[in-house]
């Protein structure tokens, strides 16, 4: 285990395990948002539900953010290190590529801020551009 990963999974209070070592490293080496798939090909073997418990642990902790991009396959990606079990900073847009099917994060693009109608409460706001990416066209 990097000392990195080490780090990283002590100051979220997460316990270090082999599974959690591993998959927080594909986090913090892929250069796009991954599903559940890309890290069951990842591994030899891994059960289900350690990789559920361990994403939704994740998520919970602000080490990943959930992405729905309007594929039907949720994938997830690394958070910014601000991010914390209490409130996610990733409020970026993402991009996906209609040809690929992969989903970027463009942190670069902040999600504006927009007005709600009265008497509703919004809690999140998303934003997917959907296109072609550079490597794609």
């Amino acid at each position: 285990m990097s000392s990195k990963v080490a780090r990283i999974l002590k100051s979220r209070e997460l316990r270090a395990t082999n599974v959690r070592e591993k998959i927080l490293e594909l986090f913090i080496d892929a250069p796009k948002a991954i599903t559940h798939r890309d890290i069951e090909l990842a591994f030899d073997y891994i059960d289900r539900i350690t990789l559920y418990r361990t994403l939704k642990a994740f998520e919970e902790k602000g080490l990943i953010h959930k992405i729905e991009d309007g594929s039907g396959v949720a994938k997830y990606a690394r958070c910014i290190d601000n991010c914390d079990e209490d409130h996610h900073h990733d409020d970026h847009v993402h991009f996906h590529c209609n040809d690929c099917g992969d989903t970027f994060c463009v942190e670069e693009v902040e999600v504006p801020y927009i007005k709600s109608p009265s008497k509703h409460l919004v809690t999140k706001t998303t934003i997917v551009l959907n296109g072609t990416c550079e490597q794609c066209q």
